[in-house]
């Protein structure tokens, strides 16, 4: 089966655990302090905390730049619903804002500036399959309005500007992402003193870690705020560090991978929409395309399956889950919605070749084709 992603690990990575392991110390240590210095270089800034997932570090950051009770955050509902949940997590409330057009599935300004009310106080971009927002239009929205800018970055490891649009950056490490710890994030925050904040939220509020102490960086601690355990430790951060060596190749890799598809797509199969055209900051983390307006999605996966090539749906709007259709009764994005009944996401990871993104282009060409048979067929037997 062609997955639709699927992680790069070997034998650099296995020495890098084994190494671990025979230090004698597996906790959050110096591997997680080098990590965080490595990635935050990688990235152009001057330092991040490393976090135990992408929703801690986004929970962290709201909480950390005062968003709570009786505040709203305007969200995306296209995206994973772990970016509403931390809103809900800090004890305020998600709003959810469509995208902007099919073509350009991110938050669209002008709805999210009919969006806000009195209690408007942050704003969550995604840098939906890794691209990037206008980074100058949203810093003149959060200005003109008073808001807190944070960037949900969870899929764009790697790509110029990631993590620094706003007040703050979360990156996500999960096994799916284009370079991944297994679970783990990363944040940035402008502030440092926000950033000591989140350094000292993870850790249950407490003054040293027990690194520091045993090390004799510190005789004590004190616990200065109600914190929480939300750590990475040794293992994860020196996978981190080996994987994070390979990130520019292996993004290179997935923007050619990207180009082939997008260039085979537009001879076999015309009708199927490729978003971002315009070639924006991207690490590429997924290949999303939108069938054609009535194509019958779930034919054209199990098609495809049959055919040894896995497909996804990213995402399934977040404001239409039981939990949120309960807070939210009376939420409708039109262009989220549609966008979301057609998207199909195609394999896209650095271990395919070009050969494989035209076996699934042609798989995709067949699939629809067939499928546009059946549908006059069933059209026909009707009348």
């Amino acid at each position: 089966m062609l997955l639709v992603a699927e992680p790069t690990l070997g034998e650099e990575e296995k020495a890098a655990l084994a190494a671990v392991i025979d230090s004698g110390w597996i906790t959050m240590g110096d591997r997680v302090a080098a990590f965080e210095k490595a990635f935050a270089a990688a990235h152009g800034v001057a330092d991040a905390v490393a976090v135990g997932s992408c929703t801690a570090g986004l929970h962290l950051v709201l909480e950390s730049l005062g968003i709570g009770p009786g505040d709203e955050v305007l969200v995306p509902a296209m995206t994973f619903v772990a970016t509403a949940n931390a809103v809900l997590h800090a004890g305020a409330t998600p709003v959810f804002v469509d995208i902007e057009a099919l073509d350009r599935p991110l938050m669209a300004p002008d709805d999210a500036k009919d969006k806000l009310t009195a209690r408007t106080r942050a704003v969550i971009l995604v840098d939906y399959a890794g691209t990037l927002p206008d980074p100058d239009l949203w810093r003149a929205f959060a200005a003109a309005h008073g808001l807190r800018l944070i960037e949900d970055a969870a899929h764009a490891a790697g790509a110029e500007g990631a993590g620094a649009i706003g007040d703050a950056g979360v990156f996500s490490f999960y096994g799916n992402k284009n370079m991944t710890t297994a679970e783990g994030g990363m944040v940035f925050a402008r502030d440092p003193a926000v950033l000591e904040r989140i350094r000292r939220l993870r850790g249950h509020g407490m003054t040293s870690s027990t690194r520091q102490r045993l090390s004799g960086h510190a005789q004590g601690y004190d616990v200065t705020m109600l914190g929480y355990n939300h750590r990475m430790d040794e293992l994860r951060a020196a996978v981190g560090l080996v994987q994070l060596a390979k990130l520019p190749a292996w993004n290179a890799k997935r923007r050619a991978l990207t180009e082939a598809y997008r260039q085979r797509l537009r001879r076999a199969c015309p009708d199927v929409l490729v978003p971002f055209a315009d070639n924006q900051p991207s690490s590429n983390h997924i290949l999303p395309v939108l069938l054609p307006e009535g194509a019958d999605r779930e034919t054209v996966m199990d098609a495809l399956r049959a055919d040894g090539i896995q497909t996804s749906v990213h995402y399934a709007p977040v404001h239409l889950f039981t939990l949120y259709r309960e807070r939210c009764p009376d939420v409708a994005l039109p262009l989220t919605e549609e966008f979301a009944r057609r998207e199909l996401t195609l394999p896209l990871h650095p271990k395919m070749e070009d050969a494989q993104v035209d076996t699934v282009v042609q798989a995709l060409a067949d699939a629809l084709s067939r499928a546009d048979v059946r549908g006059v067929a069933e059209l026909e037997g009707s009348e």
